[in-house]
């Protein structure tokens, strides 16, 4: 076991960047989980951090004590309270926040269910996508060079550890995988002559999720085999992208009945 006392500690100045940059993840190939939710799920997946990282006081806490017991003392570093609260992403810190070099995607063959999500620029609204498409029982989403960080602090804590049952292919070129994709490629728009409802999901499905505002590109909106629309018979225009993916993943699941 380590303790952190300084703030000219490398490692720590090393974390406090992870914390808040895009650029110093994608350098190192690392990232930053915050919260014992996030931790406790990242090591039932199977993984292995490189670092935990409490605060002095948080030892205390039954749930992080639990955790610590089965964590090797060479990983284990202990900061102040107020050190511990720099690196955090959190206005409420649980002070326990773990290292880990992110998960290189496995290109498995297979699979009948996958995601392009095009200019998911909201971390909460990407984290949402991801957590729902793992709960559906998708494995891969691609996302396009505009989409958010998808191992920034902020989607993981949206994502709610679904990151470590995915496979994320991030910076892809949308069209090419959907030109390449031997399904069905749907896009969901808002005027589409067909609804979602009355198309047969129940083969190799490749759902397009685009950007919050502009919705999908015209290059991208080309690729798509199937347009549909969500049926709305309230008063507003459009539906939240996390709202409207999940809609198309769990149709699926309906039709497909798992």
């Amino acid at each position: 076991m380590k303790t952190i006392t300084s703030r000219e500690n490398p490692l720590f100045k090393n974390v406090k960047k992870l914390a808040t940059t895009a650029k110093e993840r994608r350098k190192t190939g690392q990232t930053l989980l915050d919260g014992i939710h996030l931790v406790s799920a990242y090591r039932e997946a199977g993984g292995l951090p490189e670092a935990v990282l409490v605060a002095a006081s948080a030892r205390k806490n039954q749930e992080i004590g639990d955790f610590l017991a089965e964590t090797p003392a060479a990983n284990l570093i202990v900061l102040n309270d107020e050190l511990f609260r720099e690196i955090s992403t959190v206005e409420t810190p649980t002070g326990i926040a773990a290292l880990i070099r992110v998960p290189v995607p496995v290109a498995a063959e297979g699979g009948d269910c996958r995601v392009l999500l095009e200019d998911i620029q909201d971390p909460g609204n990407l984290g949402s996508i991801l957590r729902s498409a793992a709960a559906a029982g998708i494995g891969r989403v691609y996302l396009s060079t505009g989409c958010a960080d998808a191992w920034s602090p902020k989607v993981m804590r949206a994502g709610m550890g679904a990151h470590f049952h995915l496979s994320i292919y991030e910076h892809s070129d949308l069209a090419q995988i959907a030109r390449d994709f031997s399904g069905e490629v749907v896009a969901t728009i808002p005027h589409a002559e067909n609804s979602l409802f009355d198309l047969d999901l129940r083969g190799v499905v490749a759902f397009v999720i685009g950007n919050e505002g502009a919705g999908i590109s015209a290059q991208l909106l080309e690729t798509a085999r199937s347009r549909v629309t969500i049926p709305m018979p309230g008063v507003v225009e459009s539906l939240n992208a996390a709202a409207a993916a999940a809609i198309c993943f769990f149709e699926r699941v309906r039709q497909v009945g798992a």
